[in-house]
């Protein structure tokens, strides 16, 4: 079983607008998570709800201390800076084994060059150039207004994978726009499925020409100390680019706790996430955390809140690492929906 949560508030990143009511998309299946997992706050609540308000801070902690933080679905701020605030629950399983995602081979524009010490500024310029080809803006309108996102190609047939509260609440199983690097707009994309357990959804697009797809590591050989690179739309500006080093590894976190503080879980939960301190605003969620060898690590998706300010905390940053993305991914592709978990009951 994995372990509990992490006590405290989190929020996912999103920016409302006020379209016209329409049909919420429903998400395929439902499955459930683990007990007992740390708070965060995810992007914003299902269509047609109220904002939640956030849990007051408890035990206020600032220097030295923990942060109680708090996951909140009416929360703005998050690494998936969705437009509309969103996270759903998760789905009903039945094992099967998951298939396997088709990269698209060398596609490195510019070569990366060997880290030695003197030369950080050309392997960053190097990695921005190679990935953020492959980082998209999904747009899309809910209930409670317009939303933008981020996602990330990762296969050669046109799939991306994307925060199921990304996505949650688009009407029609489609979201209005996904816009690619270089400003092409590919409107009403279809949304393969979603695993609102662990906040992951997939997208599908006829593949571009020349389109480019994010390289997948294994995130199981990261290291604390390593430096990596946030790329996605925060604030809804496209391919912006930031950096830090993973601050911790093997988090467990709960995007919405019942009760504050001290109830169980009522959203997604996200095992193993890897925090970092590379900036995540709204608008970020759903894009790439990449590592210096230009390869995808995780999916940026939640921030800390900081209970006494009631705002983002700074430098407190949440990602599902690639790992649980590519054993999710595939099954989604393949059966529209998640059937092993592969977590303990």
């Amino acid at each position: 079983m994995p372990a509990a949560p992490q006590p405290g508030a989190y929020q996912t990143s999103s920016t409302l607008y006020n379209p016209p009511p329409y049909t919420p998309y429903t998400p395929p299946s439902q499955s459930a998570h683990p007990a007992g997992a740390s708070t965060f706050a995810a992007g914003s609540p299902p269509p047609g709800t109220p904002p939640r308000q956030r849990p007051p801070a408890r035990g206020g902690l600032r220097t030295g201390a923990i942060l109680a933080l708090a996951l909140v679905l009416a929360t703005v701020f998050g690494v998936g800076l969705f437009a509309g605030w969103q996270f759903g629950r998760t789905s009903t399983i039945t094992p099967t084994a998951p298939g396997q995602l088709q990269p698209a081979g060398n596609q490195q524009q510019v070569p990366i060059p060997a880290q030695n010490g003197g030369n950080a500024q050309a392997v960053r310029e190097a990695v921005i150039a190679n990935v953020r080809p492959a980082v998209v803006q999904i747009n899309i309108t809910t209930a409670q207004g317009t939303g933008l996102g981020s996602g990330v190609i990762i296969d050669k047939r046109g799939y991306i994978v994307t925060n199921n509260h990304v996505v949650q609440g688009a009407r029609n199983g489609t979201v209005d726009e996904v816009v690619l690097s270089d400003g092409t707009r590919i409107r009403n994309a279809q949304i393969i499925g979603v695993d609102a357990a662990d906040d992951l959804a997939v997208i599908k697009i006829n593949p571009p020409a020349n389109m480019v797809v994010a390289p997948i590591a294994d995130s199981s050989q990261l290291r604390v100390g390593q430096e990596v690179l946030a790329i996605g739309n925060p604030l809804g500006n496209t391919q912006t680019v930031t950096s830090g080093i993973i601050s911790a590894l093997g988090r467990n976190v709960c995007e919405q706790q019942q009760q504050g503080n001290q109830g169980g879980c009522s959203g997604a939960i996200i095992p193993n996430a890897i925090q970092t301190d590379a900036p995540i605003n709204p608008g970020n969620s759903g894009g790439a955390l990449v590592d210096l060898n230009g390869r995808l690590v995780g999916i940026p998706t939640l921030t800390a809140l900081d209970p006494e300010f009631n705002a983002p905390a700074n430098g407190v940053g949440f990602a599902i690492p690639s790992n649980r993305v590519q054993f999710i991914v595939p099954q989604i592709i393949q059966n529209g929906k998640v059937s092993h978990t592969g977590r303990a009951a």
